[in-house]
């Protein structure tokens, strides 16, 4: 058992009770980013895994990220952020720009998510230590 005593059932529950808030806030950031952005390129699917790459960077660094239980840290993790991102959305985005011909458009997308994923995550852990100050 983790140093926070806390019951793998509440543990479990825990995580569930963070990918429901993660799915939520991943559906309202789609309605906004559409309203504010349009559809043409799929927005709100990059905006939601650069800020949860960052996120996910900034938490999973216990050495100098934020001082988290295990429990508390599995929560937002793979609970909230786990809900929160979607690979599955960003490869239905992918194959539908590659059914439609449209090769430039797929692999820019394609392009601008991975690095832009990679830099969002090392901004997180560069944030977390200077939070941390370690």
């Amino acid at each position: 058992m983790d140093s926070d005593s806390v019951s793998s059932m509440t543990r479990f529950f825990l995580i569930c009770l963070g990918g429901a808030v993660g799915t939520g806030a991943r559906y309202l950031l789609s309605l906004a980013t559409a309203r504010l952005w349009g559809t043409t390129l799929p927005l709100a699917t990059l905006v939601v895994n650069l800020l949860g790459s960052f996120l996910m960077g900034f938490l999973m660094n216990p050495d100098v990220g934020p001082d988290l239980s295990p429990t508390t840290r599995l929560a937002l993790t793979v609970g909230l952020l786990g809900g929160f991102t979607t690979y599955s959305a960003f490869n239905y985005e992918m194959t539908r720009f590659f059914r439609s011909d449209d090769w430039g458009q797929g692999f820019f997308y394609l392009l601008i998510t991975v690095v832009g994923c990679l830099i969002s995550g090392a901004a997180g852990i560069a944030t977390a230590r200077v939070v941390s100050g370690k």
